[in-house]
């Protein structure tokens, strides 16, 4: 796969850290500055007519510290002159590193903790590939299961979700959408399976002659709601395309007779239940893709996790019930190319070639505290995953915990505060001028899925 984007030293980075826009508590700063206009709203997606069927193949396949031992002198009162004996340091053990290259037994790369069960343990990373667009998909259903979740600009400043499950295993995710070029990234970095609904027919081409063509699922290729779990669930007037939701069960079983469920994991996050030193407090991230899409994410001092707003209103969940939160968030400065070599000469639609290879600049949020560094990933290695690194190269420690990952073509749309604004009083202004929109539940019996 083509590798464009030239490489640039760790030094040259470290002088590219002294212009990090970084926002001073109280000030304002206009999301999109200096953004150029976003590319049309045109969603390659078209189907080819005929499914491709999927040839079946046979793989092989805390730090809590001791507390040192305080020296505690015995003294003896006597009038008799007496030995009091030296107190004697006990060593501190070496505690057991949780990554970025290694991982002890029995803990989640993606969470820095224990599997809940030999279940998660033993099944495969699932990437599930989620709307986010336009606003009636919302809420969507079973993103807070994820121990993972990327977002980022499909076209136009919209954005979707490629949701990393292995913790847990919902029966209802989605709505399901299509893949992009990034998902192909993504598959190789988590050494995932990958489950979507469909794609265009140059990135489909580029998926059935890739070494993991067998790790992926879709109704493209022929998976179906019985045997994959790629189930319709009519919705009154949701368009067919939002209806698509996928039980994870299914495909991890359906990867079992494949013979490619086999556990592998994922390097790249290191953790630590103590923060690192130096951050600074920051308790409003607002990040904003070309006025089409915007995320806000506020620290909550009472669950200790970063709540998440969608154009400025409380976004959900509806399978929990709860507003989608993360323990750590991660905004991550990626460059964006467009691909029209894919298409045919005279097509008005491209793809994002999303070079999520080599290293860029990264921001760090985790209990209220804001980090800067940079990001990192071996080039193309399988397993070898998303690193967050300082500029001396040590590793930047996350909270164990779920992560979300907001992928942006430069910080100048990002912005910080350390003070939260209202967001309970926004959310009822917009409350009352806005056009109620669908919500999505599932129906009384799901409905298969057509091959095409």
């Amino acid at each position: 796969m083509r590798r464009t984007l030239a490489r640039f030293s760790i030094t040259v980075l470290l002088a590219l850290a002294a212009a990090v826009p970084y926002v001073a508590y109280g000030q304002a700063q206009l999301p999109g500055t200096n953004t150029p206009s976003p590319a049309p709203l045109l969603f390659a997606t078209n189907t080819p007519v005929q499914p491709t069927v999927t040839p079946s193949a046979t793989f092989t396949p805390t730090h809590t510290p001791t507390p040192t031992d305080t020296p505690t002198p015995t003294f003896t009162p006597s009038f008799t002159p007496t030995h009091t004996p030296t107190s004697t340091n006990t060593p501190t053990p070496t505690p057991t590193p949780i990554g970025p290259y290694s991982y002890p037994e029995g803990i989640s790369p993606l969470t820095g903790q224990l599997y809940p069960n030999e279940e998660a343990a033993n099944r495969r990373n699932l990437i599930v590939k989620i709307s986010n667009y336009p606003p009636v998909v919302r809420p969507q259903s079973s993103v807070n299961q994820a121990d993972v979740v990327y977002e980022y600009e499909v076209e136009g400043g919209v954005t979707r979700f490629a949701a990393i499950y292995r913790n847990n295993a919902p029966d209802h995710v989605g709505s399901v959408r299509s893949a992009r070029l990034f998902d192909l990234e993504l598959i190789q970095m988590y050494n995932a399976l990958f489950a979507y609904s469909g794609t265009s027919e140059p990135i489909q081409k580029l998926i059935m002659a890739a070494d993991f063509v067998y790790q992926t699922f879709s109704p493209l290729k022929g998976d179906n709601c019985e045997e994959a779990g790629f189930c319709r669930f009519p919705n009154g007037s949701l368009a067919f395309e939002h209806t698509l939701f996928l039980d994870t069960n299914k495909v991890w079983e359906l990867a079992t007779r494949r013979n490619v469920n086999t556990p592998l994991r994922a390097r790249g996050f290191a953790f630590n239940d103590r923060p690192d030193a130096g951050g600074k407090p920051i308790n409003d991230i607002f990040i904003d893709w070309y006025g089409q899409t915007s995320a806000r994410w506020q620290y909550d001092t009472t669950s200790r996790h970063y709540l998440r707003y969608t154009d400025d209103v409380p976004h959900f969940d509806i399978a929990d019930g709860q507003q989608l939160w993360a323990d750590n968030l991660v905004v991550i400065e990626v460059p964006h190319n467009e691909r029209p070599d894919l298409f045919p000469p005279g097509a008005n639609y491209a793809s994002h070639e999303i070079a999520l290879w080599e290293q860029g600049r990264a921001y760090l949020f985790r209990d209220g505290q804001f980090y800067q560094g940079y990001w990192f990933r071996k080039d193309a290695e399988p397993g070898s995953a998303l690193q967050l690194l300082y500029g001396d190269n040590t590793p930047m420690m996350m909270k164990p915990g779920r992560t979300w990952v907001s992928v942006v073509r430069w910080f100048g749309d990002v912005v910080l505060s350390e003070t939260k604004p209202d967001m309970a009083a926004t959310a009822t202004v917009i409350a009352r001028s806005a056009t109620p929109t669908l919500t999505v539940t599932p129906g009384p019996s799901p409905t298969p899925a057509p091959d095409l």
